[in-house]
């Protein structure tokens, strides 16, 4: 896999992360249980398959707000697909766990200059290191406004994250029409590097226009892809600001139309993109109108700060294109409802793959010869005689340094020292469906005979500890 990003694609390190959440964070068993109870009309009972407490009452609803607001939301929760929600909710840097303390605001009931209007809204779990819960909950203007700008986000532009019939919108919005979407085929194959633009290409074909935006990106020509994009840029104000600027995988085609639909909605006439530590990308529309150029301006970090964020959503390059451009996830892996959209030539989609039924034995180098190490009955099993193993202990015991076949089964059980390459991505694959609460995968993983006694390398946690709910003093 080569190391260089993608023209128009995610960094190599961040893209590795985007694997492991689209492999573990939302198991195929969820998205099949939800789905079949969404077809059932039974809403409930697809967010308790994902993990979704249901915080809102129907009927206190109708007494603060009114039987119309009450049918509404009752509406949005017969779509509701909640194995979608958490399919497409942030991650936390680095991490494959959610992004904690998150209020993600799905539906507005009531206009935006109705100050007693409120929001079908998901709250994710409060600590990055506890269950991977959310809270569905029905919040009033007044509670959001009370929450940090910076923790939450406005998806009720983006039904296409959350509710399933317009879920076939994804196409659209990543700048696919009738022809093809950027960077792929009109069959839905990938694109090399020396088919994409190498000059201005026009505006017949507009996928192609979204791929010369991003060749601008990767040569470093920063003015000439915002004004590609449509972007009036003045980056004087910052020092550094392009390097701000392109440290962001930012999809400047798709941000233009979102902050176009934001404005044309009433949520705000001007919008940020917080660039961390690196300061705040500013947009607003140039002029009156819908198809006006957009402004952006660089400030410093705090500054801009009284205006809204951009979703991420809105901004980022959608990972799961990435994933397909790169050929670590096929189209038919991804959730059902995004590859009906994104790939309708592909066929049905079944989800992630699930956890190896089978487990095969590991090479590991041994007092100068080749060992086969397996998983057998919960262990991991070596081929020693007892009393080999005996005296393994005693040295270990004793404070001796131990090498093999008894040095893997040390760095299994305390998580230090260097596991074969092979068993790496099974302690993490094990470690990961704890997690995201995925009790099937690791009990199939388990009934596939591998060892429980094992620690995580980067956390030095068991498995127990990981299932554990940590304690309120904890952190």
């Amino acid at each position: 896999m080569s190391r260089r990003p993608l023209v128009g694609g995610l960094p190599v390190g961040e893209l590795a992360l985007w694997h492991r959440v689209r492999r573990f964070a939302v198991p195929r068993w969820m998205i099949e249980g939800a789905t079949e109870a969404r077809s059932a009309g039974d809403w409930r009972s697809a967010c308790a398959v994902c993990a979704v407490d249901v915080a809102l009452d129907l009927t206190r609803i109708a007494e603060r707000h009114g039987a119309a607001a009450r049918d509404s939301v009752a509406d949005d929760l017969a779509h509701l697909a909640p194995d979608l929600l958490r399919w497409h909710l942030p991650r936390l840097a680095d991490t494959t766990v959610l992004a904690p303390r998150r209020v993600v605001l799905l539906a507005r009931h009531g206009s935006r200059a109705d100050a007693r209007g409120a929001y079908l809204a998901a709250l994710t779990p409060a600590r990055y290191d506890g269950p991977q819960r959310l809270v569905l909950d029905f919040l009033t203007a007044e509670a959001v406004g009370a929450s940090s700008g910076g923790l939450v986000e406005d998806w009720t532009l983006t039904r296409h994250l959350w509710d399933a019939r317009h879920a076939p919108e994804l196409r659209e919005r990543c700048g696919g029409g009738a022809g093809r979407l950027p960077f792929f085929d009109a069959d839905g194959t990938a694109l090399g590097p020396r088919e994409l633009p190498e000059t201005e290409p026009g505006a017949a074909d507009p996928a192609a226009r979204e791929e010369w935006v991003a060749v601008l990106q990767a040569r470093g020509d920063i003015a000439g892809a915002f004004a590609a994009a449509g972007i009036d840029a003045d980056l004087t104000a910052l020092p550094r600001a392009s390097d701000v600027i392109a440290g962001l995988p930012l999809d400047l085609p798709r941000m233009v139309r979102e902050v176009r639909r934001l404005v044309a909605a009433g949520v705000a006439d001007r919008f940020r993109i917080p660039g961390a530590y690196g300061g705040n990308i500013l947009l607003e529309p140039a002029g009156p109108g819908a198809r006006v150029p957009l402004r952006t301006r660089a400030g410093e970090p705090y500054r801009y700060s009284s205006a809204p964020t951009v979703p991420r959503t809105a901004w980022r390059r959608l990972p799961d294109l990435q994933l397909v451009r790169t050929g670590r996830v096929a189209p038919e892996e991804l959730h059902p409802l995004v590859t009906a959209a994104l790939f309708p030539a592909a066929g049905t989609s079944y989800g992630p793959p699930g956890p190896p039924a089978v487990l095969e034995p590991v090479r590991v180098r041994c007092g100068g010869e080749w060992h086969l190490v397996s998983f057998r009955d919960g262990r991991l099993r070596v081929p020693h005689t007892a009393l080999e193993q005996q005296r393994e202990q005693a040295v270990r015991a004793f404070g001796g340094a131990v090498a093999g076949c008894f040095a893997v089964q040390q760095a299994w059980a305390s998580g230090r020292g260097r596991l074969p390459r092979a068993l790496r991505p099974l302690r993490r694959e094990l470690f990961e469906r704890a997690r995201h609460g995925d009790a099937p995968g690791v009990a199939a993983l388990l009934a596939a005979g591998v060892d429980p006694a094992v620690r995580d390398n980067a956390t030095g946690q068991s498995l127990q500890d990981v299932l554990r709910p940590p304690g309120p003093g904890a952190g």
